[in-house]
């Protein structure tokens, strides 16, 4: 496989990252309906030698969609082509990419939201017809021609399926939403991680960390690897119970998976705006937070776990927020009473 078209060299992740990233559909935890449906799509589609059906994939970030992605290449003995929306800068850029791909290249789209129009307009001509439209020449001399491109699988990613324009979604064949893993799934993950990293871990540790890691495989590996360090210093090739629990204390993560920043938000909202409603805008400007990162990678996580609400008026704490940072609740009219 040429270098360029690489998992490991698109995803410009650390080496860990991609030894520990299931590589088939039978490694991947979890997540059984969709991996059963993927199963079947890709099996048709190796069996007819046709690529497989364009696939759009949505969820809250860290949940296995680049990896989904780059274990349909690998089933159906394909390549994979991973790039992101903002890097697709000019329509030569996705010319040029897709012009040089191999026949039946998984061609992966990050940030699938923020196609800029014009790429995305090309896109459909590519998705339906396997050509491109490009223009030579300028001014009244200027001519449309149709540049034939091979055959390929688009995945298309985001975190906010809500921003991808209809035409756009409307013609990919395969749609599915990732959604947080249990507690259980984690545990596999986190096992079998630990198996590949050659560290032992107990099964009272195994099921801590599962329950601190947001639902997000992601994140448990992350802690994984900082646990592995906590124990190859403190000379312990197993990491129990005991060394998690150091090691979470010492990261500012609680038992619910909470960080120091979610803290800092359910408090903002408490001692700042009487426990809401506040507007998302003024609640990232009040803890230094991006608005992006504030609605992507805490808010989900918050209102999953019961601590936060969005109302139309806006972010609103429960009374479970309160309860976890040992607070009494004030309420007024329009603080809501939900344990």
């Amino acid at each position: 496989m040429n270098d360029a078209l690489r998992p490991q060299a698109a995803s410009g992740e650390d080496e860990n990252d991609n030894t520990i990233r299931p590589q088939y559909l039978r490694e991947f935890q979890g997540q059984e309906e969709l991996k059963e449906n993927m199963s079947i799509f890709i099996m048709a589609a190796r069996d007819r030698s046709e690529p497989l059906d364009h696939v759009f994939l949505s969820g809250p970030p860290g949940l296995g969609k680049t990896t989904l992605a780059i274990i349909m290449a690998n089933e159906l003995g394909s390549e994979i082509k991973i790039t992101s929306a903002p890097a697709l800068e000019r329509p030569k850029d996705l010319v040029g990419l897709l012009s040089t791909i191999p026949e039946r290249t998984v061609f992966f789209i990050d940030e699938i939201h923020r196609l800029k129009p014009a790429i995305e307009e090309m896109l459909y001509i590519a998705m339906e017809d396997y050509e491109l439209d490009w223009i030579i020449g300028q001014g009244p001399a200027a001519r449309t021609v149709r540049i034939p491109v091979p055959p390929f699988t688009l995945v298309g990613v985001t975190t906010k399926p809500g921003r991808v324009s209809s035409p756009l979604f409307n013609r990919f064949g395969i749609t599915a939403r990732i959604d947080y893993y249990g507690y259980a799934e984690l545990n596999k993950i986190a096992r079998r991680s630990a198996a590949i990293l050659d560290i032992g871990i107990t099964v009272d540790a195994s099921q801590l960390l599962s329950r601190c890691s947001r639902g997000t495989p992601r994140v448990v590996n992350r802690l994984l690897r900082r646990m592995r360090d906590f124990a190859q210093v403190a000379g312990a090739k197993t990491i129990t119970a005991e060394i998690v629990d150091h090691g979470l204390k010492r990261l500012h993560i609680d038992f619910e998976g909470l960080e120091e920043q979610d803290r800092r938000i359910l408090a903002a909202i408490i001692d700042h705006y009487a426990g809401g409603p506040v507007g998302a805008e003024t609640l990232a400007i009040s803890i230094g937070e991006g608005l992006d990162a504030l609605e992507d990678f805490y808010e989900p996580y918050l209102i999953q776990r019961g601590f936060l609400m969005r109302t139309p008026r806006g972010r609103m704490v429960t009374e479970l927020a309160y309860k976890h940072l040992g607070r009494e609740p004030e309420h007024n009219a329009d603080q809501p009473l939900l344990i």
